[in-house]
């Protein structure tokens, strides 16, 4: 059930009132995990088995693991581990994706030879439940931390509805300590979460939903317009996919903190960003330290000279886009980011480069802005095949682009896309200068944050009664 949707209200005022009258943390740990699997299974029953295996897999291999002495027996079961987790995510999200391509390789060399397509259902939110048990087993294999004795609180922390099915990945060592001590919110949580939650369906419903309804149109059809049209496709997608992702983000910190959990921000303003690495210090937090904790370095990080760290990165960044998706977009775009992050490091990493080109960073209003439009130029470019549905429409949308056509319709575009960009970045410069994301009660009465909230959600309520609610776009994912 979509965050969105009205089954998903209801589920939430059977869920909470419940909760809130449950005294010991043992009855709102069951109460959650079944609540958990409800909200999971209402996509397909069956995957709920998925989430079981790899919940029982990792609770049993990290007990295994913390009392093993020897290397080769930690390294084994760590290994099981990660055969466990990764065949199933494998399987079920790149099949068919590995098969197509060695069809179409095996196709190319005029062998007639068809291959077996599976046509796997996607089970939903598998590539973030994957990541966030696996950082349980890497966490206790590197004596990070000991291994939960429970196997309700472990099942709760790889299922927990608010983050389950896109994010954020928590790490074990913040969830788990919580949910074992499970309690009722304070007011303070109360207030926070319920303006986390109404900024949340602001962003989502307001600015996400409409910029993607104007985005799916121009992509479904992009042959008809010219390339006015198509930039401002681009560039709301760019609004789009942060005002979407950013407000389930929201949704989700909202939800946990009414249940006492206070979950991890994903999101610093990163349009805001002066350069690609500050980019990716406020896009997705969770999914990028995941990224550089337990694969960049892994793979050595930089402490193996350049030439290394920039392969890393590379590595690194391919890895992640192949997260994202079965395509080769989604590499593609992993890889743009790991070129941009790589040749970003040669100017501020590498002394003698950095003092050749004079290159210190933007030291005036002025220069932080240029930074700024350059490294937002460089996201949209990558972001065409984030959302391009083929190399064909990638290819259409760039020669559109150098080869430039005017519209009659460029000015109103413009203007729409303007309007869409200016209430993301208004948004995030109040969180910016409030320090603050529930800035609605940094000032004022909190009657008055509590009116604006209301406002809010009516106006969600209404839009959800009079349109289709669109999904989030990272539950594909």
């Amino acid at each position: 059930m979509f965050f969105n949707s009205f089954i998903f209200f209801a589920f939430l005022a059977i869920v909470l009132p419940i909760y809130f009258v449950l005294r010991t943390q043992r009855q709102r740990a069951v109460h959650l995990l079944i609540a958990s699997y409800v909200f999971y299974g209402y996509w397909d029953w069956r995957f709920c088995s998925l989430l079981a295996i790899s919940t029982i897999a990792d609770f049993i291999i990290g007990k295994r693991l913390h009392q093993a002495d020897g290397d080769k027996a930690r390294r084994t079961l760590l290994f099981l581990s990660l055969f466990i987790n990764l065949s199933i995510l494998g399987f079920f999200k790149y099949f068919d994706f590995f098969v197509g391509s060695v069809e179409a390789v095996v196709h190319g060399l005029g062998m007639n030879v068809d291959f077996l397509h599976l046509h796997i259902i996607l089970p939903v939110g598998i590539s973030f439940y994957t990541f966030q048990t696996l950082s349980y087993t890497f966490d206790i294999y590197r004596r990070r931390m000991e291994p939960t004795e429970s196997l309700l609180d472990f099942a709760l922390f790889v299922s927990f509805f608010p983050q389950l099915v896109a994010g954020p990945i928590e790490r074990a060592s913040a969830l788990l300590p919580q949910i074992a001590k499970l309690g009722n919110p304070t007011r303070d949580q109360v207030e926070k979460g319920l303006v986390l939650i109404s900024m949340g369906f602001l962003r989502k419903v307001l600015i996400g939903d409409t910029s993607g309804r104007i985005v799916d149109h121009i992509f479904g059809q992009d042959q008809l317009y010219k390339s006015p049209e198509l930039l401002v496709a681009l560039v709301l997608f760019g609004v789009q996919i942060y005002a979407d992702f950013s407000g389930y983000s929201s949704i989700a910190r909202g939800l946990g903190r009414l249940l006492g959990v206070e979950l991890m921000r994903n999101f610093e303003q990163p349009y805001l960003s002066a350069n690609i690495t500050e980019f990716w210090r406020r896009w997705h937090i969770s999914l990028s330290s995941w990224l550089k904790d337990y694969l960049y370095i892994a793979l050595g990080g930089n402490r193996k000279g350049s030439l290394k760290t920039y392969r890393n990165l590379m590595l690194t960044m391919l890895l992640g886009g192949l997260w994202h998706g079965a395509s080769w977009n989604f590499v593609i775009w992993g890889g743009l980011h790991g070129l941009y992050l790589a040749v970003h490091k040669l100017f501020v990493g590498d002394k003698k480069v950095r003092t050749h080109y004079h290159y210190e960073g933007p030291t005036s209003f002025v220069r932080y802005l240029a930074s700024m439009a350059v490294t937002n130029l460089l996201v949209l470019l990558a972001w065409l095949f984030f959302r391009a549905d083929s190399f064909a429409q990638s290819g259409r949308f760039l020669q559109s682009f150098v080869h430039w056509e005017g519209s009659e319709l460029q000015g109103r575009f413009f203007a729409m896309a303007l309007t869409f960009v200016s209430g993301v970045l208004l948004l995030d410069i109040l969180e910016y200068k409030t320090g603050s994301h529930t800035f609605l009660l940094s000032h004022g009465s909190h009657a008055r944050a509590a009116g604006v909230c209301t406002a809010i959600m009516i106006f969600v309520l209404l839009y959800m009664a009079t349109s289709r609610p669109m999904p989030f776009v990272y539950f594909q994912f």
